[in-house]
């Protein structure tokens, strides 16, 4: 299980390698929101989201004999390109399991990061045994997009950021709204936070329709999502929590905020004009919930990981053209 001992050691491998993301604000976003909203852009990660983390993560903690026999994952892009890099910049080889339905620029873009890209169909295929098949045949690790102890310690990287330069603002106190798909980056945040930030209390984010997290945290069990595809947010489109994650979750967060995607559009398109960053669908839920949810948040400060930006023009061009 990941500890707060492991996430200190992963950001020791990670420093150098990755990015330390500031906190934004905008004096416009606290109107609108009616509290101050404290905006972590994830997006400016290595690869475009916090996944390279978790990427350097795990690949940097294998011994040097199993890295270099290559590694493979599976993912809808985010994950996919954190890998890919990662095992790039070490010098091993990796093959990524995408959803034929995944953006084209997420494809595209791991593939360039030196990835072999083997795609599935979502609806009828099952990733998980995709990529136990081919790590068999190739004696390829296998590292999941969540339910990994190393990946969720490169994740909590974030909370430990979050941690010191929340204090550095001279805030102890707050909520810390969190994109949620298998809950990787959400539950290591949450045991970051812990112990570095006591009275800040996770919040896990999620779009209409996918809100397998929010519905098994309020009843106390793992609960799945009907279908795994038809959302515009396809960075945090999961089956369910991890059975990692989950616990952890179900230990240290608050309840789950649900947002539509037109709302996910909205704060993609104020991203742009007040931040001047650049967000995914996926990336956006957790600032739409901060920004149009207020009635489901309990203190003054809001803390918004927006985690990736590597959305495709077209779907842009469209939060853009409706909100501004």
């Amino acid at each position: 299980m990941t500890s707060l001992s492991m996430i200190n050691a992963a950001a020791k491998r990670l420093d150098g390698h990755a990015r330390v993301t500031p906190l934004l604000s905008s004096p416009f976003l606290d109107d609108l929101a009616q509290r101050r909203i404290l905006v972590k852009p994830e997006c400016l990660q290595h690869t475009g989201s916090f996944k390279f983390r978790g990427g350097w993560s795990a690949l940097s903690a294998l011994d040097k004999a199993t890295r270099g026999k290559g590694v493979i994952a599976y993912s809808s892009g985010n994950h996919a390109q954190g890998i890919a890099h990662a095992a790039t910049l070490h010098g091993v080889p990796s093959v990524i399991v995408m959803p034929a339905d995944a953006p084209q620029l997420k494809i595209e873009n791991t593939r360039a990061l030196g990835a072999e890209v083997i795609l599935y169909d979502r609806a009828s295929e099952d990733r998980d045994a995709i990529g136990l098949a081919i790590a068999e045949e190739r004696d390829l690790t296998l590292i999941k997009p969540f339910d990994e102890p190393q990946v969720i310690a490169g994740q909590g990287t974030v909370g430990l950021e979050i941690a010191q330069q929340s204090k550095e603002l001279g805030i102890t106190t707050g909520e810390v709204l969190v994109n949620c798909g298998g809950g990787g980056l959400t539950s290591g945040i949450a045991l970051a936070l812990e112990t570095e930030a006591p009275e800040m209390q996770v919040r896990p984010c999620e779009p209409t329709g996918f809100d397998d997290v929010t519905r098994s945290l309020a009843s106390g069990d793992i609960e799945c999502n009907s279908q795994t595809s038809g959302s515009i947010c396809d960075a945090i489109l999961t089956p369910s929590p991890g059975q990692i994650t989950f616990p952890i979750m179900k230990r240290l967060c608050g309840s789950g905020i649900v947002v539509s995607e037109d709302e996910a559009l909205h704060a993609m398109a104020l991203a742009y004009s007040r931040l001047k960053i650049v967000l995914e669908p996926g990336g956006a839920i957790s600032l739409a919930a901060a920004l149009f949810h207020g009635k489901d948040l309990s203190s003054d400060t809001a803390i918004v990981v927006a985690t990736g930006g590597n959305v495709d023009p077209s779907i842009f061009a469209q939060a853009l053209q409706r909100f501004t």
